[in-house]
């Protein structure tokens, strides 16, 4: 038995270098991983007790470790593994970024705002510093909240933005919860900080939003 479960596990593997993970099944992807994860035995239970445990194979990544403990099978390394897959996805992300830290175009403002928020569990809110050429200097989260809230402290935007010597500002946060369309309060208070940048003769450049799925740019449609 032993035998045929090392069999299966040296095959996903070399199946992944001869082919990349393209064509796995996400229960596949979730073997995969598993065999790094636990030494030996039969990970096939495991990844479907996973994938219906989360939903999807993105539910599976975006667990914590303690949530992904509760399901039977996953020990304190494996849960591990699994919960590193987002944050390395963030931290490569933001390496592709770095390389293209001149935002020109909304479309790259949104890109670059939906990599830093990806898979944040909770509402973020960032101030993201740019230069008069519109090269990013900085950026800081300066709030987190809950899964649909999240408060935009306007001395703090202000802080970040005069910390970095910014002279435009991108405000983003994310909605883990649903759409990328601004809420009342998200229109309301952009138009505060708005004012209080003004003050400062610091340029709001936009208030961009990011969902589940899809980004909206407050600048493009209007301030709305």
């Amino acid at each position: 038995m032993a035998e045929m479960h090392e069999g299966h596990r040296k095959r996903l593997r070399e199946r992944y270098r001869a082919e990349g993970l393209d064509r796995f099944a996400p229960h596949e992807v979730v073997e995969l991983l598993l065999c790094y994860g636990r030494a030996r035995g039969d990970v096939n239970p495991i990844a479907h007790r996973l994938l219906e445990t989360f939903g999807t194979l993105k539910g599976v990544f975006e667990a914590t470790p303690d949530q992904l403990m509760a399901v039977e099978g996953i020990g304190e390394e494996t849960a591990t593994l699994l919960s590193l897959t987002v944050p390395l996805f963030r931290r490569y992300s933001a390496c592709l970024c770095e390389e293209q830290r001149t935002l020109t175009s909304t479309a790259a403002a949104e890109s670059y705002c939906a990599s830093l928020l990806a898979g944040r569990r909770h509402e973020c809110f960032y101030v993201i510093s740019l230069s008069a050429r519109n090269t990013v200097i900085g950026e800081r989260m300066i709030a987190e909240g809950s899964l649909n809230a999240v408060p935009a402290y306007p001395r703090r935007v202000a802080e970040a933005a005069l910390n970095h010597n910014a002279s435009g500002v991108i405000l983003c946060h994310n909605h883990p919860s649903g759409g990328c369309t601004p809420s009342a309060d998200d229109v309301q208070i952009t138009q505060k900080l708005r004012q209080v940048l003004e003050a400062l003769d610091i340029r709001l450049l936009d208030h961009i939003v990011v969902g589940a799925p899809g980004t909206h740019s407050m600048a493009s449609s209007g301030w709305k």
